[in-house]
């Protein structure tokens, strides 16, 4: 089976969500909750992008110095 990019708690949260009535007391809540888990996942993914950016840049500087060399 294929490997999803969407993480177990965030699809957990979903399910349980479409299981309220709209504009319930719990829906409110679960969609708060799943907002703070989105946020988090997408921040995570933005961190770890920035890191791979900069390790790329240093290797391609460190390739330029060596054969400046």
């Amino acid at each position: 089976m294929a490997e999803s990019s969407i993480p177990e708690d965030i699809l957990k949260i979903q399910k349980k969500l479409a299981s309220f009535e709209k504009g319930s007391r719990n829906y409110k809540k679960y969609t708060k909750i799943l907002a703070k888990h989105i946020k988090k996942h997408n921040m995570k993914k933005r961190v770890s992008s920035h890191i791979k950016t900069i390790e790329t840049i240093e290797k391609f500087t460190e390739e330029k110095k060596d054969e400046e060399n």
